[in-house]
C-alpha cells in the first residue's frame, strides 16, 4: 500500500512538472507572437510594448496555481487596453488575438477547477466584457454581441461538463481504494476469527485437561499428604484462572467472518487419539464408534472432531469428576451424543466466571457442513450435546448405499 502510494506521488509530481514546463513554453510563444505584432493593432510606445503583450500572454502561467487570479489579471488587462490603447487604423479589434487566446483558456480552467460561484462570475463578466467591447468591432451589436457570449457559454458548459467527468473518475477511484481497503480488514479479522477458533479448540481443551488431572488427582492417588492436595487445588484454581483468561482475550480476536482452516487440520479419525487423551488425563469416559471414520471427508471430519474435542472441554471445566459417554454412529449422515453426568467429588466451574462461546461455535461448526447441532443440560444435572452431520452418498459404505437403494 505504502509502495502504491509513493508511486502515485512520484508520478503527480512528474506530471505537474511537465505540465508547467508546458505551460512556460506556451506563456514564451505567445509573448513572442504578441510583442512584434502589438504595432499592427494598437498604436502603443516602444517602451510600453512588453508591458501589454506581457499582459496578454503571461496570465496563463497561473492556469494550474490559480486560475481565477490569472482569469481576473488577463479579463481586468483587456478591459483596460480596449479602454485606454488607441487601435491603429483599419483595426476594430480592441485587444490582441493572443488576448482572446489566453483569456479563453483561463475560462476554461475556471469553469474546471474553480468553485461554481467563481465559475458564474467569471462566466457574466467575460460575456458582457466581449459583448460590450466586441460589439465596436463589428457591423451592428446583433453580429458581434451575442456571438461572443454564446460562445464564451459553450466554453463554460464544455468545460463543467470536463469537471463533472473528473470529479465522478475521483469519486470512483475513491470509492475502489475504500473496497480494497475494506477488503483487506475484512481478510485481517477472518484471519483473526480463524486463529481464535483454533486456540480456543485447542488451548481450551488441553486447559481443561489440566483442570481435570489437578482436581481428580487426590480420588486417583492414593496417599497424598495434605500438602500435596493443597498443590494440586493450587494448580486447578490457576489452571481454570488461565483458561478464563484466554477466553476473554480470544474473544477480542473474533469476528463475524469466518475462513475454511488451514492444513494440517485433524480428521475423524483421530478422534479416537483424541478419546485416549482425554481419559489418560483422568477423565472417566466411555465412548463407542459404529462404522468406519477413516473416508469421512476432510470438512465434515474436522467439524466432528471440533465438535467432541469442545464437548469434551466443557464437560471437564463444568463437570469435574462426572462420568461422560460418547457416542458416534456412521450410517447415512453421521450421529454424535456426548453426555456427562453431574459434577461429583469436586466442586463444579463457577458459571458466573467469563462466558465462553464454545456451544455457540460448535453450532457454527455443525451448520457450516449442512448439519445442526443441540446442546441442552439433562433432568439429572448433566449435560448432553448432540448433533447430526450429513455425509455425501459418495462416502457411504456398501451397507448404506444398499440400505438407501432400498429405502428408495
Amino acid at each position: 500500500m505504502v509502495g502504491t502510494l509513493a508511486k502515485k506521488n512520484r508520478r503527480s509530481l512528474a506530471s505537474r512538472y511537465w505540465f508547467d514546463a508546458s505551460v512556460v513554453a506556451v506563456a514564451l510563444i505567445l509573448l513572442s507572437i504578441a510583442w512584434p505584432t502589438l504595432h499592427v493593432t494598437h498604436r502603443v510606445p516602444i517602451a510600453a510594448m512588453p508591458f501589454i503583450a506581457g499582459f496578454a500572454a503571461f496570465p496563463i502561467l497561473l492556469v494550474r496555481v490559480n486560475p481565477a487570479l490569472g482569469w481576473a489579471v488577463s479579463a481586468g488587462s483587456a478591459l483596460l487596453i480596449a479602454l485606454a490603447v488607441p487601435h491603429q487604423p483599419g483595426s476594430d479589434i480592441p485587444f490582441q488575438v493572443v488576448h482572446i487566446l489566453t483569456l479563453f483558456a483561463l475560462v476554461f480552467a475556471v469553469a474546471v477547477r474553480s468553485p461554481l460561484q467563481i465559475v458564474g462570475v467569471a462566466w457574466i463578466s467575460t460575456s458582457l466584457l466581449f459583448a460590450t467591447t466586441m460589439a465596436q468591432a463589428g457591423d451592428s451589436f446583433a453580429e458581434a454581441g451575442f456571438g461572443w457570449p454564446i460562445a464564451i457559454t459553450g466554453l463554460v458548459v464544455f468545460g463543467l461538463l470536463i469537471r463533472w467527468v473528473v470529479v465522478s473518475r475521483q469519486a470512483l477511484v475513491k470509492q475502489e481504494e475504500e473496497t480494497e481497503l475494506e477488503r483487506a480488514r475484512r481478510a485481517i479479522l477472518e484471519e483473526k476469527a480463524r486463529i481464535a477458533r483454533d486456540l480456543h479448540d485447542v488451548v481450551a481443551h488441553h486447559m481443561s485437561m489440566v483442570v481435570v488431572q489437578a482436581q481428580t488427582a487426590p480420588y486417583r492417588i492414593d496417599g497424598l499428604s495434605p500438602a500435596a492436595r493443597e498443590e494440586f487445588e493450587s494448580i486447578g484454581t490457576g489452571a481454570r484462572a488461565a483458561l478464563n483468561e484466554i477466553r476473554g482475550l480470544l474473544g477480542v480476536l473474533r469476528s463475524d467472518g469466518q475462513l475454511p482452516e488451514h492444513a494440517p487440520q485433524p480428521a475423524a479419525a483421530d478422534i479416537a487419539t483424541l478419546l485416549e487423551g482425554a481419559l489418560r488425563a483422568g477423565v472417566p469416559l466411555t465412548w463407542t464408534v459404529e462404522g468406519s471414520l477413516d473416508t469421512v471427508p476432510d470438512t465434515t471430519g474436522l467439524a466432528l472432531y471440533r465438535i467432541v474435542q469442545e464437548s469434551l472441554a466443557n464437560a471437564s471445566r463444568h463437570a469435574p469428576g462426572a462420568p461422560v459417554w460418547v457416542r458416534i454412529v456412521r450410517d447415512h449422515d453421521l450421529t454424535l451424543a456426548v453426555t456427562n453426568g453431574p459434577a461429583v467429588g469436586t466442586r463444579a466451574a463457577d458459571p458466573s466466571g467469563t462466558p465462553g462461546s464454545g456451544i455457540t461455535g460448535m453450532q457454527a461448526r455443525a451448520t457450516a457442513v449442512g448439519g445442526d447441532l443441540v446442546a441442552a443440560p439433562r433432568p439429572d444435572g448433566g449435560f448432553e450435546v448432540r448433533a447430526q452431520l450429513p455425509l455425501p452418498a459418495a462416502t457411504l459404505g456398501p451397507d448404506a448405499l444398499s440400505a438407501l437403494g432400498t429405502a428408495g
